[in-house]
């Protein structure tokens, strides 16, 4: 399991240590203590990979049409 603080993740990388630990969650071998350790870092990774997913939504949003439906800008994203 990576010590690398989620919040300076990229989605890709959130998403594939994710995958990590679900497959070792899955495996059944690991102890007890250290199983809880993983569903929370699990927890803390859907989240920010959640999180990553609205932002991209949100920018996909905000691209602007012309006339003849081709896209030609974004509107500015309110800063929350």
């Amino acid at each position: 399991m990576s010590d690398k603080p989620v919040a300076e993740m990229s989605f890709e990388d959130a998403m594939g240590a994710l995958e990590g630990v679900v497959n070792r969650l899955e495996a059944g071998d690991v102890p007890l203590e250290d199983s809880i350790k993983l569903y929370e870092r699990g927890a803390e990774l859907k989240a920010h990979c959640q999180k990553k997913l609205a932002e991209a939504e949100e920018k996909v949003a905000q691209i602007t049409l012309d006339e003849s439906g081709q896209p030609k800008g974004t509107t500015p994203v309110d800063p929350q």
